[in-house]
């Protein structure tokens, strides 16, 4: 019998980071009956969080995926739920999950109120059009403020946070909720064995006043997103019944309108159930999103799936994972058709045939055994020789490509070597297999000096990295100091002849070539060549040969060995001799002409700017400020946070390693910061003769 995909709920939670993101997940799990335990992530022992590196941190550091039932009026709901992490470093994390999620839960720190990364994971969930309810945890805790973290969602985000319930007192007093949909009020008991560890009562009359108001302006809201509401409001607002308000805001939250706000102290086991009901009344089904687009890569015409069996199988491989037991697994989500265990699919990218050997539904880093799988399913998938991450699976008679994924890049390196030669092959095999897992994770070996370096996009991010290493794959390194990872970019075009020859006895090599080389057209990444040749003075199968040679020259700038991620070459002209010209003698001109006419062109070096924020308290910001601006920050903003101060920068990378200890001792550990990747910009004329002078030093060292 096929399931109804309308009770079907495909969703993350998603917060800033010690938001209780993953406390709030053990919490569905436990209530769902998927564990018959809570576990606890400052013990170490949270289900989501089952890498040990997780457990020792207390932090989510890849998106654990599991599928849960949940019994909402007279139907059980299937929830396919993502937990996220909220670590800056891993955000390539939250961005692949929301890639396929329908509705996420925002949760926010009823104290802390919109963080920064808070900020980065609202503006991924509009990049993907996800419908979100909003879920402000951490109510017991002193300085809670439901009503306040709304007002700045609707501040920070002009979103419409429209609060469905109100706390039954606050911090040590947080009894439980005002239900504004039913004009009830429950209250729990912190009992952490029973799954019914609430009762309903009357609104406690103190809080009459209160509701009424909230009640009456949430009815306004709603009622002004639904013609058939609003004039039942006009005649009577009484009339309108919780039914009828629940269809209203369930339309209002998919088409993104409203953003329905509840609370809770997940950690107290106060307010999930509540929410978990809402996820069920609110948030999208499979059904509810619009069919996804993809393009037929054979007549690159827009083809759409509908979510269902009748439409052919497409499915996206949102997630590489390497589990010891079952070897490489991807996470697909499923949007049409369905999928057997045994089954073969094309994957468009490479064009290749794969066959599916098994499939599993996930519970965290277990797996249960499926036969098939549905549109609307999340699972895991095992047998693939080749994928990686944002692959689409088809059908094999039915091709289509969706959007690709786009990942930010790798701003901070780190050298490593093997301890012993025997892990010389284990540590390729292993970086290997990180790197394809982890799109913002490269691998990378220095030309110059021979070592290996990896990148990520943080300390942290590399720190994780080589901690996996030794204990997953048990390879023991030596470690480098964290490098930045600069760019080389050109400022202007210039004209350029390069003529190669070269005499030895016999056939010898000729090319001759003329060009342009400048900047690329805004926005446009990697080399753009354009051949203006006319009149067979270069023949045309020499002409790639030129291309590839420019394109492989810009792994190393012409300063300082940096790479190159931009440029726009135009050849122009050329000659070449009918017997010592060939493919190879134009491939080599091509690079020699880079390396001779780049530093023509205003060849500069550009870092990696980091957008700062740092929370202090009032007495501590000058110093802060004066510490931001040694680091040749520049403050972007002011503002007020209860009784601290927000500080926000623009701060070169470079400057900013070990910051996190400097802050301790400057604000006597009171002080938090957080920080992600900005943008690039060029750096300094006298730290950039400095890199350079560096970059000539490395070379002659190892000359």
């Amino acid at each position: 019998m096929a399931r109804d995909l309308k009770y079907t709920r495909n969703i993350g939670i998603m917060a800033h980071i010690d938001a209780g993101k993953t406390t709030t997940s053990e919490r569905i799990l436990f209530y769902t009956g998927k564990t018959h335990k809570i576990g606890e992530v400052h013990e170490g022992g949270a289900t989501m969080d089952w890498m040990v590196q997780e457990q020792e941190r207390g932090i989510t550091i890849t998106s654990a995926a599991t599928t849960a039932f949940w019994q909402y009026k007279d139907h059980q709901y299937q929830i396919n739920l993502i937990d996220t992490p909220g670590h800056v470093d891993f955000t390539v994390e939250v961005e692949r999950s929301l890639r396929v999620l329908d509705g996420a839960i925002a949760t926010f720190c009823a104290v802390g109120g919109v963080e920064p990364q808070s900020e980065t994971v609202w503006r991924q969930a509009d990049k993907y059009n996800v419908p979100r309810i909003g879920y402000v945890n951490k109510m017991d805790r002193t300085g809670a403020d439901f009503l306040a973290v709304c007002a700045q969602i609707k501040e920070h985000f002009g979103a419409t946070a429209l609060p469905v319930v109100l706390p039954i007192g606050a911090e040590d007093k947080f009894e439980g909720l005002v239900d504004l949909i039913y004009n009830n009020a429950i209250y729990y008991f912190d009992d952490k064995t029973v799954r019914d560890n609430f009762e309903l009562k009357e609104i406690p009359a103190s809080m009459a006043a209160e509701a009424a108001e909230w009640r009456a302006k949430l009815i306004e809201e709603v009622a002004a997103t639904d013609d058939a509401l609003m004039e039942k409001f006009f005649e009577d607002p009484d009339s309108i019944t919780p039914e009828e308000l629940l269809v209203a805001i369930r339309k209002a939250t998919i088409s993104m309108q409203i953003v329905p706000m509840l609370c809770g102290s997940s950690f107290h086991n106060k307010g999930v159930q509540k929410l978990l009901d809402y996820v069920m009344a609110f948030l999208p089904s499979p059904l509810d999103v619009p069919a996804v687009t993809g393009m037929n890569p054979k007549t690159e015409e827009e083809e759409t799936r509908n979510a269902s069996e009748a439409d052919p199988f497409c499915g996206l491989a949102f997630k590489i994972a390497t589990d010891p037991f079952v070897g490489r697994l991807a996470f697909v989500r499923v949007y049409s058709g369905k999928l057997d265990a045994g089954s073969y699919v094309l994957n468009a990218r490479s064009g290749k045939r794969e066959r599916i050997s098994r499939i599993y539904q996930m519970h965290a880093n277990k797996q249960n055994p499926m036969e098939t799988v549905t549109a609307g399913d999340i699972c895991a998938a095992v047998g693939f020789k080749e994928i990686r991450t944002g692959d689409t699976l088809c059908a094999e008679n039915a091709p289509i490509v969706l959007e690709q994924m786009t990942f930010p890049e790798p701003v901070i390196g780190l050298a490593v070597e093997p301890k012993t030669q025997k892990d010389l092959d284990k540590l390729g095999i292993a970086l290997g297999k990180l790197a394809e897992e982890d799109p913002t994770f490269t691998v990378h070996t220095d030309e110059d000096s021979g070592q290996t370096v990896i990148s990520g996009m943080g300390e942290l991010h590399l720190d994780i990295i080589v901690d996996r290493l030794r204990r997953e794959f048990g390879v023991e390194i030596n470690q480098g100091a964290p490098q930045v990872n600069y760019k080389e970019s050109l400022t202007k075009t210039v004209q350029h002849r390069e003529v190669f020859k070269k005499q030895t006895g016999g056939r010898g090599k000729f090319a001759d070539i003329i060009f342009e080389i400048g900047p690329a057209d805004d926005g446009q990444m990697g080399l753009t060549f354009v051949d203006q040749v006319k009149g067979g003075n270069i023949p045309k199968e020499f002409i790639p040969a030129v291309q590839k040679g420019f394109a492989s020259a810009m792994d190393n700038g012409a300063l300082a060995g940096y790479k190159m991620d931009s440029m726009k070459i135009t050849l122009l002209d050329g000659s070449f001799h009918p017997v010592d010209s060939d493919q190879l003698s134009f491939e080599i001109a091509a690079r020699n002409g880079y390396r001779a006419a780049a530093p023509k062109a205003g060849s500069v070096i550009m870092e990696p700017v980091m957008s700062v924020e740092v929370v202090t308290p009032e007495e501590n910001m000058g110093d802060i400020i004066g510490d931001l601006n040694k680091r040749r920050g520049q403050i972007t903003g002011m503002e007020s946070k209860g009784t601290a101060r927000v500080v926000k920068a623009k701060v070169p990378l470079s400057e900013m390693f070990g910051y996190v200890t400097v802050l301790r001792t400057i604000s006597s550990g009171r002080a938090t910061s957080s920080m992600e990747f900005s943008h690039f910009e060029e750096v300094p004329a006298n730290l950039a003769k400095e890199i350079i002078e560096k970059a000539s030093g490395k070379r002659k060292d190892i000359e």
